[in-house]
């Protein structure tokens, strides 16, 4: 099999479905390889980007593996003739696939147990499921089902369940932010990943996808598939099950307490012995992090970002991106990433842009106000909208107290509850009138999307000051770097307070937190992961890690 990447493909020759491309690149692989389409065998999209540096000729770049019908013999033609035209774009495939651990003879003494069902934790379960560890995973929020109802009440009622919402529950906080799979980072795991994706309901596409996306629509059926397999692989899963404390002796993990919320409001409280215990809950677990500093285990302060969510008509981008060609089906609702590096030192930049969607109310406290954004399988909403952030270092922070950013996220969440007037009604304000730093009193073009409603005025007085004026000072110069981007009529919501854990559990080489032997830090909530793809790869780490330690009898 050859792998050959760079086939560029014009616009006009696709129509946006998988029958197109495919069309498209055995075209260009006949003639790119010198052979008659007839000795091509079998073609699979491996990677589909957007090359848009030319507004009135925006090609399509693919990556693709294809068998020749001859295989052997013709490959060794097409790769002498590809090195005879200095074409270093084409090679043989060698990687060998990832996949997940097979069933292991050796045994822990107690089963593990897994806390948190985002995708870190759910792919942590599977491969420890996988090995034959039967591990228990634990989540506080609801299954799928019960858990889209919850947001749905609160969304039209303001009757905020803290156990079940848009941050907690099975799929964790990717469920509901659009489960965007674009990474920054490089894993053999990456392709298991997305084909279990793909096995348990998503779109074909993001195996080749540059930037794949699988929607909130889709998302919950996917993870609620990837935990029927847990349990068919020998896992248990608990919903609606909250850690309350973990024992120790001699800094070694020896239980768990857990306790389990009915529908009716009922506890009941269980203890589970185990020597392994993986955590995964999330950057939003804060009774988890007050727990892990009340037992001593190390924790760290470290960098992370707040802002607010920033709406653009969805048109305005993709004219912005793409020009003339804008509306094609072959290239959809456009997205950007964006970062402005300021004088004074500190930079601003978007995070998590969902195109075509939706601001959410992702509270998951009493009285405080979060925001994040979400996008449908089709994004066709009329807005696009992104996180605007600056970050918050450690030494921003007051005091010395390790649970300070907690602190800060809270307070800003709760002084937007009150300037949104209660009933999480989210602060809002014009980008003109935040540049100018005069209140709006009514929406322009733009009509926010935040489901609770909002409260029309200025936001400076739910972020801390170096916040605002980062993103002040950062506009208009993201503006030069996307057109439209700073227009007046651009609606700011506040607070976006969780794009990342301001704590870090800290681990050491072996996985385990550095003062406490079978506790394995894992995924975003412990710092080490900034999305769904290296959150899952953390969580297929930190299995990986466990195997070793079972094989080694320690």
């Amino acid at each position: 099999m050859l792998e050959v990447s760079n086939l560029r493909v014009p616009l006009d020759r696709l129509d946006g479905t998988e029958q197109s491309d495919l069309a498209a690149c055995r075209h260009e692989l006949s003639r790119r390889l010198g052979i008659k389409p007839t000795a091509l065998g079998k073609v699979e999209l491996r990677r589909r980007s957007i090359d848009a540096r030319k507004k009135s000729a925006i090609v399509l770049m693919y990556t693709v593996r294809v068998d020749l019908t001859q295989e052997r013999e013709a490959e060794d033609r097409v790769l002498a003739r590809a090195k005879k035209h200095h074409d270093k774009h084409v090679a043989r495939v060698r990687d060998i696939p990832y996949t997940l651990p097979a069933q292991t003879t050796s045994t822990l003494e107690r089963r593990p147990v897994v806390v948190g069902a985002g995708c870190a934790g759910l792919f942590c379960a599977l491969a420890l499921a996988s090995a034959g560890l039967e591990p228990l995973l634990i989540e506080q929020g609801d299954d799928a089902t019960r858990r889209s109802e919850a947001i749905q009440t609160f969304n039209q009622t303001g009757v905020l369940d803290p156990l079940s919402n848009i941050q907690f529950g099975l799929g964790g906080a990717g469920t509901f932010s659009d489960g965007k799979l674009s990474t920054g980072t490089k894993s053999p795991a990456h392709r298991l990943i997305l084909q279990t994706f793909v096995d348990a309901g998503a779109p074909r596409n993001i195996l080749w996808d540059a930037k794949p996306h699988v929607g909130s629509d889709i998302l919950s059926t996917v993870v609620t598939n990837v935990c029927q397999r847990i349990r068919q692989l020998g896992g248990e899963v608990w919903m609606r099950s909250r850690l309350v404390d973990i024992a120790l002796s001699d800094a070694r993990v020896q239980s768990v307490t857990i306790e389990r919320t009915s529908h009716d409001g009922s506890l009941d409280t269980l203890e589970v012995a185990t020597s392994d215990v993986v955590l995964a809950c999330g950057h939003s677990a804060r009774d988890v992090f007050a727990l892990l500093k009340r037992l001593g285990v190390h924790l760290d302060r470290k960098t992370f970002a707040m802002g607010v969510r920033i709406e653009h008509l969805q048109a305005t981008i993709d004219r912005a991106q793409y020009g003339p060609s804008a509306g094609n089906p072959a290239l959809g609702a456009a997205p950007y990433k964006l970062v402005a590096h300021l004088p004074q030192g500190r930079n601003a930049f978007s995070f998590c842009m969902c195109p075509g969607g939706y601001v959410v109310a992702a509270a998951s406290e009493a009285g405080g106000v979060v925001t994040n954004g979400m996008s449908l399988s089709d994004r066709a909403g009329t807005n696009a909208n992104a996180g605007l952030l600056a970050n918050v270092f450690p030494t921003d922070l007051p005091g010395d107290d390790v649970l300070a950013g907690v602190d800060l996220q809270r307070s800003c969440e709760h002084r937007a509850f009150q300037l949104g007037g209660g009933q999480y009604r989210a602060p809002t304000q014009l980008v003109g009138d935040f540049l100018q730093d005069v209140p709006s009193s009514a929406p322009g073009e733009v009509l926010p999307t935040y489901p609770r409603g909002v409260s029309w005025g200025k936001l400076d007085e739910c972020l801390p000051p170096y916040i605002v004026d980062t993103l002040r000072a950062a506009i208009p110069v993201l503006g030069r770097h996307l057109r439209g981007f700073d227009e007046a009529d651009a609606v700011l919501t506040a607070p976006e307070t969780r794009s990342s854990s301001p704590v870090r559990v800290t681990r050491g080489s072996d996985g385990q937190s550095v003062s406490t032997q079978g506790l394995w830090p894992c995924g975003e909530g412990a710092g080490y992961a900034g999305g769904i793809m290296s959150a899952a790869t953390d969580g297929l780490d930190i299995a990986q890690a466990i195997l070793r330690k079972a094989e080694s009898g320690a």
